[in-house]
């Protein structure tokens, strides 16, 4: 692959490269196509981040998916049939079956694909010819333009295409093209050459919350403005998509990001100017509130495989109710989901929010990295007292208090995680979130035992649910009654690991390793 300027037309290149080489010829292959390509990825990028990009391409009335690897092999490809093209943004059980769709769907996951860039391209192609006239090799020239995400022109980008039994020749003729004056070998594929010239990156995900980049002796105040202006970024970011309902991640990660907010506000509020986190944290509550019954819905129906196949006495067939139960349930969910998120209230928060944030300045003496030192110390002794105090005999609210507490140190630490050696970071928090993951098998399950009673009584108010449906229901439940046992089981074990000297040491270090401006606290 090569990157031509401006300048690399066809007949400049016939002119240039038979400069280089009197026993070499060029010969037109003919009238150039136009090519319409889709790039298509989820919109965290999940496919580019295995390797791989996926490009619906049509020419000449047919269209087809390619995806390859993201040094440009081909892995598989896929001929759509005719009739009207694939609607994006769409999962990737709704492509055509197949190894394509198989290897699609693995690194997709539950994600929906959608497209992240469009370009159309006029692409003709020259026959290089050796002294017998005999085609050694085949020069793709590709003028693209791109259409999405901005209008953009890309720098003509050449192909050479060896013909077979050629290849030394042809390597003489890739080589003499490459010397040429604004010719160099390209290294980004057609996507990120696309993307580049609309001045973007593959791989780039605002809706996700991340650790915003600190500096130890930052005002805490502005640090903590930084650290929620980039959430509220995320929640904005994941906005449209949860509207949209593309697919569940955009609510999933939308609904962390007001959860880091919250507890952001909680726990280092007294660093923001005072008053402004007892405004704002009622709103962010209600926000919260507004996108739980969808989400613990979303969780059901993700689940429901899983549960139809679990089952031993009942058949799958059983579950159906349930399921439409479930889908119903979700569907009302969602229209009060987004008339909440669509109305006055909830454009009012964020808009005032954003300019609340932009008005903080820095204030007092205490530092970004003494902030991160008190809370962080703080918020690990209250999780530790917390879970030294239940035992066998403790009921499973005792449980849910503690892995509240592990979620806010948890948060802790990550938004402050730009803060640390990213290893030491890493080791600090391993034994917490075993400790998170075994509470949250118990909590889930606990959850999922009483929402499943209280669907059974409502599909049973005013309805007539087939026996052999309540039954499977009730198998549902035993099963999760047996994995809450099994999580309450290991809960010591997890504990203790995290309770211990070492887990101990590590997480404390975190505070004490936040910079030498600790002292400046005032």
């Amino acid at each position: 692959m090569l990157d031509g300027g401006a300048g690399a037309g066809s007949h400049v290149l016939q002119t240039l490269a038979s400069a280089g080489d009197d026993h070499l010829g060029w010969e037109n292959g003919g009238t150039a196509r136009t090519i319409r390509r889709t790039w298509l990825d989820t919109f965290d990028w999940r496919l580019y981040r295995a390797g791989l990009t996926l490009q619906q391409v049509l020419r000449g009335g047919q269209a087809e998916l390619v995806l390859a690897s993201r040094d440009g092999d081909l892995v598989a490809t896929e001929r759509l049939p005719a009739g009207p093209r694939p609607k994006w943004p769409a999962m990737a059980a709704q492509l055509p079956a197949g190894t394509l769709r198989d290897a699609v769907a693995r690194a997709a996951g539950i994600r929906a694909l959608l497209p992240v860039a469009r370009a159309v391209s006029s692409v003709g192609e020259l026959q290089a010819l050796n002294e017998d006239a005999k085609t050694i090799a085949r020069l793709a020239v590709d003028r693209m333009a791109v259409t999405y995400p901005a209008r953009a022109s890309v720098p003509a980008r050449l192909t050479l295409l060896p013909v077979r039994g050629y290849h030394g020749q042809a390597g003489k003729v890739g080589r003499a093209i490459g010397s040429l004056p604004g010719v160099s070998a390209g290294a980004d594929s057609a996507l990120e050459a696309a993307l580049a010239a609309a001045g973007a990156r593959p791989g780039e995900c605002a809706g996700k919350p991340s650790p915003v980049q600190l500096a130890p002796d930052q005002p805490a105040a502005q640090a903590m403005a930084a650290i929620l202006a980039s959430l509220l970024a995320a929640i904005d970011a994941n906005l449209p998509g949860t509207i949209r309902d593309i697919d569940t991640e955009f609510l999933h990660d939308l609904r962390v990001a007001v959860r880091w907010t919250r507890s952001a506000l909680k726990l280092c509020g007294d660093a923001l100017p005072k008053g402004l986190a007892a405004e704002f944290r009622p709103e962010f509550s209600w926000l919260g509130d507004l996108t739980t019954p969808t989400r613990d819905l979303d969780v059901f129906l993700l689940g429901y495989p899983r549960m139809a196949t679990s089952l031993v006495g009942g058949s799958e067939a059983d579950l159906v109710p349930f399921h439409d139960f479930l889908a119903d349930s979700r569907a009302a969910a969602y229209r009060r989901l987004v008339a909440g998120l669509r109305s006055a209230r909830s454009g009012r928060l964020r808009g005032t929010w954003r300019a609340a944030l932009g008005d903080v300045r820095p204030a007092g003496r205490l530092t970004v990295a003494g902030l991160a030192d008190i809370k962080i110390a703080a918020a690990h002794h209250k999780a530790l007292r917390t879970g030294r105090e239940i035992t066998p005999a403790s009921p499973a609210e005792s449980l849910h208090d503690l892995r509240k507490r592990c979620k806010e140190l948890r948060y802790l630490v990550e938004m402050f995680g730009s803060l640390h050696d990213p290893e030491r970071l890493s080791h600090a928090v391993r034994e917490l979130k075993a400790l998170q993951d075994c509470l949250g098998e118990f909590q889930d399950a606990d959850v999922q035992r009483a929402e499943i009673r209280g669907i059974a009584e409502q599909m049973m108010d005013g309805n007539r649910v087939p026996a052999q449906t309540l039954l499977a229901m009730g198998e549902i439940v035993a099963g999760l009654a047996v994995r809450q046992a099994r999580a309450r089981a290991q809960f010591a074990g997890r504990f203790a690991d995290f309770a211990g000297p070492a887990s101990r040491t590590r997480l404390a270090a975190l505070a004490r390793t936040a910079g030498p401006a600790r002292s400046s606290r005032a």
